[in-house]
């Protein structure tokens, strides 16, 4: 049999046996959906009906999509110890959160306590295993949660302020005839204010959830490599900001202030997230060459070495 036929083979092996064991998920799948319909039902009709919570239901596709990913690992292994007092205490921490939320209305504990009870859940049919596969999927759902409005007013400020400040220099630089007053940019005969969806902690938490994703998903084995562009991806968003920024201006500028705003609402988000992407993955490839160029010097240096 051929090394494809094999794998195949085993693919479809354990794509059986998942079937077989996804009987086991149901209740713990329909419990979680009856649960936490009402939050997801609440999310629709309020947050992520805002501009600035756009991300919201993309993050959750995410989610789900990264479960499924890695379904093969929830597999059952009679050899894998659980652990039902730790995750116990686990979903019982999770749902008093979900308690206090979705009573007082707080979505920071409301979508929050999904985490604790999922991994609860985990710990008690799969053991720690399933917990340590599925940690990035977990974690990601924190890019769910609606920001705190007081902590939002207090980063978000500074942060337009100094997405403004790059953009009018920038714009300067160039020689247009651009001025600035806060947070507000005046060009030409145009004033444009730099609002939250443009600048705010909401859009760089969801270029970070960008950035992230694309880490999980290249998989790369140098730490230094991972670690420095995970540093990285925030310059990255602000840059991102900036340029987003700059292009809006701009584009008022030359067409007038009705085509500014028809960019916002059809091109602007997207053209972020595009700048974004090429940003990371640039910068990824600078650190690749860099590791290489590290890595044959370091070979270089061995054979001299040697000989």
């Amino acid at each position: 049999m051929s090394s494809s036929a094999t794998n195949n083979f085993v693919s479809n092996l354990g794509s059986l046996k998942f079937k077989d064991h996804f009987i086991e998920w149901l209740p713990a799948i329909i419990g979680l959906f009856i649960i936490y319909a009402p939050t997801y039902y609440a999310l629709s009709k309020g947050a992520w009906s805002y501009e600035d919570q756009a991300h919201g239901p993309i993050v959750l596709i995410v989610v789900l999509f990264l479960f499924w990913k890695n379904r093969e690992k929830l597999l059952y292994n009679p050899a894998v110890k659980t652990r039902p007092v730790l995750g116990n205490l686990l979903i019982v921490f999770g749902l008093l959160c979900y308690i206090a939320g979705r009573s007082q209305d707080i979505l920071l504990l409301d979508v929050g306590s999904q985490i604790p009870v999922i991994a609860g859940i985990l710990l008690i049919t799969r053991g720690m295993p399933a917990l340590k596969a599925m940690w990035f999927p977990l974690f990601f759902i924190f890019f769910m949660i609606p920001l705190p409005g007081a902590f939002l007013d207090a980063v978000t400020l500074p942060m337009k302020m100094a997405v403004s400040y790059v953009a009018e220099h920038v714009l300067h630089w160039f020689g247009y005839n651009i001025g600035r007053a806060g947070v507000v940019l005046q060009i030409g005969k145009y004033q444009l204010l730099v609002a939250d969806a443009c600048a705010g902690m909401h859009t760089l938490v969801s270029l970070e959830a960008l950035g992230l994703l694309y880490l999980n998903m290249v998989k790369h084995n140098s730490v230094f490599r991972n670690v420095t562009l995970a540093i990285l991806i925030v310059p990255i968003s602000f840059t991102a900001n900036v340029i987003r920024v700059i292009v809006l201006t701009l584009v008022t500028y030359h067409f007038g202030n009705e085509a500014g705003q028809g960019f916002i609402h059809g091109f602007a988000g997207m053209l972020l997230f595009i700048v974004a992407l090429t940003l990371i993955i640039g910068v990824d490839s600078v650190l690749q060459y860099l590791a290489n160029r590290k890595h044959r010097n370091h070979g270089d240096l061995s054979h001299e070495s040697s000989t």
